[in-house]
Formats: C-alpha cells, structure tokens, sequence
C-alpha cells in the first residue's frame, strides 16, 4: 500500500484575495460537503496520516472548517493548514485547540502579494495576536512564510516592503537581531517554541503555456505526495492547481485505484528515469530545485 508523508485535500477553491503570484483557479467556485470530506477522509485513510486542507483556495473561507477538524480527529488525522492570515481572527474560535490541528502555515507575502492591502500594521499585529493564543496552551507549530524574494533582491523596495514586516514581528517576539541577516532563504528561522519563519524565492506556479524545458529532473510527485481537488480530480501534486494531469476522479473511482492506473504509474516510472512526462512537468520551474 502506497503512503504519501503529506495529502493535499483542497475544501474550497475559492479565494479572498487576488495575489498576483497566484493564478486565479479557472475551476468552478465551490465548498466540499462534509460529507464528500468524510468520504475523502475514508479513500485515503491506509494511504496517509497527514492532511493539508488546501491546493487552491483559503481553507478558513469554508463555514465548516471547525466541523472538518472534528471529524479529522475523530479518524487519526494530523492536519496541516495553510492561511494567508487575513481571516485568522474571525476564525479562530473554531480552530483553536482542535486536538487535529498539528500546523499553521500562514503566507505573510498575501499582504503585499495582494493590490487591495491595507494597514501592514495590523494584518501582522492580527496574526501575532493568533499565534500567542493559539500556541498558549496547545503543541501547535506555526510556520511564517515570507516567499517572495527574487534572485537579485536588490531593490529599495523590496527590501522596504519586507523590513516594515520583519521589524514588527522582531519586536512583538522581542528579537535582538534581524530576521533577514539570520534566516537561509528555504530554511526556516526558529523565532520561539514551536515558531518558525521562512523565507524563500518566489515560484512560478506551473502552467501549459510555460516554456518547456529539456524535461529532465526529479520529482517527489506521487512518491511523498498527491492531492485531490474540491471538485473531486486526483492530482499528482500541490502545484497543479487546476487538475491538468488529471488521474481521476475520487467521486467515481477508489483512491487506490487511481494511483495505480496508468497515467499515474507513467509518472512515477519517468522519474525514476529522472525523465518528466508530463507537458505540465515540463514547464514546472519547482522541479528543477531537485537537479538532474
């Protein structure tokens, strides 16, 4: 039986905010029913133990996030959340102290990654504020992500944007020193018990009107991960947002049959190859971070 370390299992693919590193899912809006989750929940049970409530989408959008987390639990999952933060405050009563929740990723690039933010000062001052409550009294990691460097990083203003971020978080958590001359980018940052951040590079999502490359590389697609969308489409991994390497469909096939079709087990011999073959693989800038 096949075991995936992370199981990307999108609840929404509807989002509230228009990031400009983020490709707008073309998919129809939609919110998973507890009881497609529940199904979901039993396909994948021999095949993970950790979950990740998105792909595309803000998991804390859905009305039933708190329900979700429940009925997790009550099946042996550890879930992981990925937030861009702005609803953290309205949402915490429901996500606090769930005995499922085992991380918090919350995307600190949202804020200037979307053309409508407001009030830098407290976007972060509303996460500080969630963090502290929601590690008080609970084992709780929570991971900051500030992806959006770029490879020269040079200009005053992205230093400017990043520095006005950084220097709030350095004196809420009382640092005496700045985050950026100590954080690796792709590693992470130890800023208290259970409190990381991470800085990183922009990525490119992958997209068929990319430039395709010599298709050569490595990828951890279907070995230590897979996904399933809202709309029920098996994907290979978190980056194809919108299913173009569409394995099947949850709603009408088993999970485990799927990842044992045809398509599927093509990919998984071709990287075994160090060989992508898939078009959308092949335009996917991420897979190049593993070399050839």
């Amino acid at each position: 039986m096949k075991k995936f370390k992370k199981f990307y299992l999108e609840i929404t693919s509807v989002c509230n905010l228009a990031c400009h590193f983020c490709p707008p899912t073309e998919r129809q809006k939609q919110f998973l029913s507890v009881e497609d989750f529940t199904k979901r929940l039993d396909d994948i049970k021999p095949h993970t133990d950790y979950i990740y409530l998105h792909v595309k989408g803000e998991p804390l959008l859905h009305p039933k996030v708190d329900l979700f987390l429940d009925i997790a639990h009550e099946k042996g999952f550890k879930v992981n959340i990925t937030t861009n933060g702005t609803l953290l405050e309205k949402k915490k009563d429901r996500i606090i102290n769930k005995p499922a929740l085992r991380q918090m990723n919350i995307s600190l690039h949202s804020f200037d990654g979307h053309p409508g933010s407001r009030d830098k000062e407290a976007y972060v001052m509303s996460v500080v504020s969630f963090i502290k409550e929601a590690t008080k009294d609970s084992e709780l990691i929570i991971s900051l992500r500030l992806w959006n460097l770029t490879q020269d990083n040079t200009t005053n203003l992205e230093r400017q944007r990043n520095r006005e971020l950084l220097s709030i978080i350095e004196r809420e958590f009382q640092l005496d020193y700045k985050i950026e001359e100590k954080v690796t980018p792709g590693s992470g940052l130890k800023l208290s018990d259970r409190i990381y951040i991470n800085q990183d590079y922009e990525f490119k999502w992958p997209a068929l009107h990319e430039e395709e490359d010599d298709g050569k590389g490595f990828c951890y697609g279907l070995r230590n991960q897979a996904g399933i969308l809202a709309n029920g489409t098996v994907i290979p991994c978190c980056l194809d947002g919108e299913g173009i390497i569409n394995l099947g469909n949850i709603n009408t096939n088993r999970f485990s049959d799927i990842i044992e079709g045809e398509r599927a087990t093509k990919i998984v011999d071709g990287f075994s190859q160090r060989v992508a073959v898939e078009e959308l693989c092949r335009k996917c800038g991420y897979r190049q971070r593993f070399g050839k």
